[in-house]
């Protein structure tokens, strides 16, 4: 459980606005108040749309476009999302709990105030993306890619990052110690602004040496 997020759509401080979903999703359109519940879509268009206090329970979205589509005061429950392209898409205030994000390309997304809990996310694509104030809590992080990306205020507590790359990421008062697991596939020379334990710095020890050009031999 994480203290401060509602665990119940019902906690929801717009829970009673809320309607369910009826007829079709339409790109650039605005959804307000929306429960989506049981969904499926299948190569659906929401490109530009918006959608504000919406609640999202068990609904799948594959090879959907929701490239620069909006999320702002959104609640997800095992969603299911694979080969999604979210590309330039904004997230803002919004929870996304117990869900998969496999092949999710969201390249020059922003994300603010988020927070992912026990989470899978395999082979997304987060390069160029703006994370602020983002919480990882009990997840794993498979194949995902951060090059480019600004992360600040960003944690990853009892979170595995599995091969995660970072190359020329810039990091803010990211911290890192709480991780479960930390295996960095590249970029760990941009770890520079992250906080990581003493324990980390052993285990990243030998691509640290590497980035840095030194050769650790023993006689």
């Amino acid at each position: 459980m994480v203290v401060g997020v509602p665990q119940d759509p019902s906690q929801l401080s717009y829970a009673h606005r809320l309607e369910p979903f009826a007829g079709r999703i339409e790109r650039e359109e605005t959804y307000e108040w929306i429960r989506f519940e049981g969904e499926v879509f299948d190569s659906a268009d929401a490109g530009s749309c918006r959608f504000g206090e919406s609640v999202f329970s068990s609904v799948s979205l594959d090879r959907t476009r929701l490239r620069r589509a909006r999320f702002d005061d959104t609640w997800w429950h095992t969603p299911r999302l694979v080969g999604v392209d979210a590309a330039e898409s904004t997230w803002l205030d919004s929870t996304i709990t117990a869900g998969v994000w496999a092949g999710v390309e969201a390249h020059g997304a922003e994300f603010r105030r988020i927070v992912f809990h026990q989470c899978k996310l395999d082979s997304v694509n987060f390069r160029a993306t703006d994370l602020r104030n983002v919480t990882f809590v009990d997840c794993l992080l498979r194949d995902v890619d951060f090059g480019q990306s600004t992360l600040t205020d960003v944690t990853f507590p009892g979170t595995t990052l599995d091969r995660a790359r970072f190359d020329r990421a810039v990091m803010s008062r990211v911290d890192l110690r709480d991780a479960a697991g930390l295996e960095i596939a590249s970029g760990v020379e941009a770890l520079k602004g992250a906080t990581i334990s003493t324990t980390q710095l052993f285990e990243l020890a030998p691509a640290l040496a590497r980035q840095a050009g030194i050769t650790v031999k023993d006689h």
